[in-house]
Formats: structure tokens, sequence, C-alpha cells
């Protein structure tokens, strides 16, 4: 290949740019093995630790664990301190990596990096035969890290901002109502509402049959299966109306016909019912 033409300083540029994406990307695994074997957990004290002491908290190999430290150092994870050699999980890191509830968790959406990788193979078959990818061919980490990235914002938002935003919608659910959540995945958000609200009943949907299982397997867990039931169906022929009130948290932009999925939830809802859409703002 000829240089002739090239600025280097464009170049040299662009390979900065590479060095930060690479480390980024040499990080993400790194991250979800911090999340899986309990690693930011044992630092949420905020204490410093040595790899040693880490290793042992954990029942990790100190060799790994040293070599892992050193990584989330260097990418700002964690702070090292280089007279003591001890490494510390600052409480603000603690709050995006090791506390599930906290509304800046984050490993969630590394576990959704994961799947785009893993999946990446039957991806690029599909630019040569142009056929589409389902939700449902994609890799479990796709479903568990949807679940885990969206759910501390539903636990944020959902019964204390968003549902009270809608008129009259807490006063019927306080009453008792029914209420259905399209595309409820692993049944977050459908769980969260039946705690908060007793006296209502809820059915949540999703057309992929794993998700199904793994929300009803959530609700028994949770104690609310008595009052929350899981269906597999499609935003186009889920039923069991009429209901006072029909939710569709963050799916509405991946359905191949939003238009079809809207008009059957009118034909689903109570005449005073109430649909709550809740999207990323996408233009």
């Amino acid at each position: 290949m000829s240089a002739t033409g090239i600025d280097e300083a464009k170049l040299e540029q662009f390979m900065g740019q590479f060095v930060g994406d690479l480390g980024a990307a040499m990080t993400a695994p790194l991250v979800l093995i911090g999340d899986k074997l309990g690693l930011y957990k044992a630092m949420a004290d905020g204490e410093p630790v040595t790899p040693q002491q880490l290793a042992e908290r954990t029942n990790c190999r100190e060799r790994y664990i040293r070599e892992w430290l050193c990584n989330q150092a260097a990418s700002g994870y964690v702070e090292y301190d280089a007279a003591e050699g001890t490494f510390r999980l600052p409480p603000e890191q603690a709050m995006a990596l090791a506390d599930e509830d906290s509304p800046a968790f984050i490993p969630g959406a590394f576990q959704l990096v994961a799947a785009v990788v893993k999946d990446e193979p039957h991806i690029a078959e599909r630019f040569r035969s142009g056929e589409g990818f389902g939700w449902h061919e994609h890799h479990h980490d796709l479903y568990a890290g949807t679940e885990r990235f969206f759910r501390p914002g539903y636990l944020a938002n959902l019964v204390n901002a968003w549902l009270p935003a809608l008129d009259g919608v807490v006063e019927k659910l306080s009453a008792g109502a029914r209420v259905a959540d399209i595309g409820c995945g692993h049944g977050a958000s459908t769980i969260l509402m039946a705690e908060a609200f007793p006296a209502s009943q809820f059915v949540g949907s999703d057309y992929h049959e794993d998700s199904v299982q793994a929300a009803r397997a959530a609700a028994e867990r949770s104690g609310v299966a008595d009052r929350v039931s899981f269906e597999v169906a499609s935003a186009k022929d889920f039923g069991g109306g009429p209901f006072d009130l029909v939710c569709v948290f963050d799916a509405l932009h991946d359905m191949g016909d939003p238009t079809g999925a809207a008009r059957h939830v009118r034909e689903q809802m109570a005449a005073e019912g109430t649909w709550m859409v809740v999207e990323p703002v996408g233009g």
C-alpha cells in the first residue's frame, strides 16, 4: 500500500483512538469476570486490599487476581496505591459495579456487549443473505444482560415516578386493576409493579419462551406468583383483556410491526384504560 497522500497526524490520531478502543474491548470481559466472581462486591467496602487479600475473600488464585486488579486500575475502575501495593474500589465505582439495585449499575451492559461478540458469526451471515436475526436467536447473555441493565432504572423510576405521572393509574392499581406488560422479557418490570400493588393482577407476555420461563421462576422467587402470570405471546396476539393498564418497556422499537402492536393494544384495553410506553429518545 502506497503511503502517498497519508496525513501522518491524522493517522497518529486514529491509532490513538484505536488503542483506547482496544483497551476498552479487552476490559469488557474482565468486567464480566469481576461481576461473575463477586470481585467488585468483595471490594465494595472501599477499603484497600492486596491481591492476596482479595483472592482469599473470593476463593480465587492470587496470580489471576493481581492481573485483573492491574487491568482495572489501568482502566480507572479501581484505584492503585503504588507505595502500599494495594487496590481500592471507590464508592462511585462501587455504586456502578457492585450494587445491583443502583440506578447506575452497569455490568448488564457488558453482558449485552458479550452477546454481540458471541452473535457476530451469525450476524455476519445475515449481511450476505439479507435475512433478519430474531431476538430469540441471540446468545443468552442478551436476555440476562437486558434485564440486569434495565432493571435498576425500573427500580428507581417505575413506581416512584413513571406510574404517578399517569392520570389516575396509581389509584386504580391500589384499588385493584388488571395490567398487561408486553415484551416483558425476564419479568423485572412486571414483578416490581406486582410487589408495589398487591391488589392488582398482572400478565406479562413475550414471544421468547425461555424468557417467559425465567420470568415465571423470578415471580416464584419474589413471592408474587399468585397474582402474576406470564405467557408466550407476541405483541400482536397477547390476550386476556380488557386491561386497565398496558405497559411496553423499551420494546416497541424492537417490534417488526409497531403499528399493528399498537392496534392490538387498543383492542385489549378497557374503555378508560391507559397505555404506558417507555422508550429511549431515539428520534
